[in-house]
């Protein structure tokens, strides 16, 4: 039975980048998304609202531009770290992000993450609609997800950790047993329990007494 269950957001915190941002690239779209992302950062805007508005921009891309994505995003340093770190010490791992699917599912594999979920990309005919198929991740998903996985792995809420950076991670921070600023917004950095500043996830596993 794991001992303990950490979840993470992806944009921004598992991963360097935020993914719709790579995807607007190809579409021309990306200063008006970047400020819509800010927006909802800030936690000015609702975040379905702000991610359907973004997706819009991006219909007509063919479906190839997910590759282009994968190949362009960077994981975040110490991310292998701390996830080898977390199942050494007999916890289980997982992602939950407003991104997508089709982009983030290879990297949680490479990684090794127990459980994965993210929006996905309506296409039809190889072409993106610029709609999200089903209901959005939003933040109370992100709660929900993590109070699902807790279940799953018989782990008590007590002992689970969340770790994010931007507004729509602040309801999955407060069911968490330890919530974790990771280079987070001012707003987030305030409500989380604990705080970390480097851009490494692996310094994560000192917030958990994993390391010295």
């Amino acid at each position: 039975m794991p001992r303990f269950l950490v979840v993470l957001d992806a944009d921004s915190t598992l991963l360097e980048d935020e993914v719709i941002e790579l995807l607007a690239d190809t579409a021309g779209t990306r200063p008006q998304v970047q400020a819509i992302t800010e927006r909802a950062m800030r936690g000015e805007i609702d975040f379905t609202e702000s991610l359907r508005e973004r997706v819009a921009t991006l219909a007509g891309l063919r479906d190839d531009v997910f590759r282009g994505a994968q190949q362009a995003v960077r994981v975040t340093q110490g991310a292998d770290e701390l996830v080898r770190g977390v199942h050494a010490a007999g916890g289980t791992v997982g992602v939950v992000s407003g991104g997508f699917h089709e982009v983030l599912d290879p990297f949680a594999e490479r990684l090794g993450l127990d459980h994965c979920r993210a929006n996905r990309l309506e296409v039809v005919d190889g072409v993106l609609t610029g709609r999200v198929l089903g209901d959005v991740v939003d933040a109370h998903a992100k709660a929900v997800a993590l109070r699902e996985w807790a279940g799953a792995d018989a782990v008590p809420i007590v002992r689970t950790v969340a770790v994010g950076d931007g507004a729509n991670d602040l309801e999955m921070m407060r069911v968490a047993g330890l919530s974790v600023a990771f280079d987070a917004k001012p707003l987030v950095r305030e409500q989380a329990d604990v705080a970390v500043v480097d851009r490494d996830l692996s310094s994560v596993l000192a917030t958990l007494g994993l390391r010295g």
